[in-house]
């Protein structure tokens, strides 16, 4: 995947996050009921530096969305998982983030990662911030 398609590939997935029905509870302070915290799903630490602390919905795996919580229980960001095969059998990935309420987003990156548990395929990050990248480095070490 070229660096033009990983590009806007992300700014294609931070235009799609959408305001989703019924949010009752504040999405930034707590992730809704249906989401998980993914270190009770499979073999990962609870606070994943760079990442945080990681919920989804079990059905949306692999490809989430996983909401990022900094230690102080503040959401930080979005990520979706992406895997390899996905992008090489052209498969569509679309209204990302529709059940989602609206988010402002500061920043994308997108990242390679060949495999963990959870998602054990190689897949790319494509991790929408909501913080600026100086708050990113101050909340997201270990």
């Amino acid at each position: 995947m070229t660096r033009t398609s990983r590009f806007l590939l992300a700014l294609v997935t931070a235009s799609m996050l959408a305001a989703g029905p019924g949010w009752a509870a504040d999405i930034h302070r707590q992730p809704p009921g249906n989401f998980k915290k993914v270190s009770t799903l499979v073999k990962l630490p609870d606070f994943i530096p760079g990442l945080g602390t990681l919920y989804v919905d079990p059905a949306t795996l692999p490809v989430g969305p996983f909401l990022g919580y900094d230690k102080q229980g503040n959401l930080v960001n979005v990520v979706y998982m992406i895997p390899m095969t996905d992008f090489q059998g052209y498969k569509a990935h679309e209204n990302l983030g529709a059940s989602l309420p609206p988010l402002k987003v500061n920043h994308v990156d997108v990242n390679y990662n060949p495999g963990h548990p959870g998602v054990e395929e190689p897949h790319y990050h494509i991790t929408l911030w909501l913080i600026d990248k100086a708050e990113e480095r101050k909340r997201m070490q270990q």
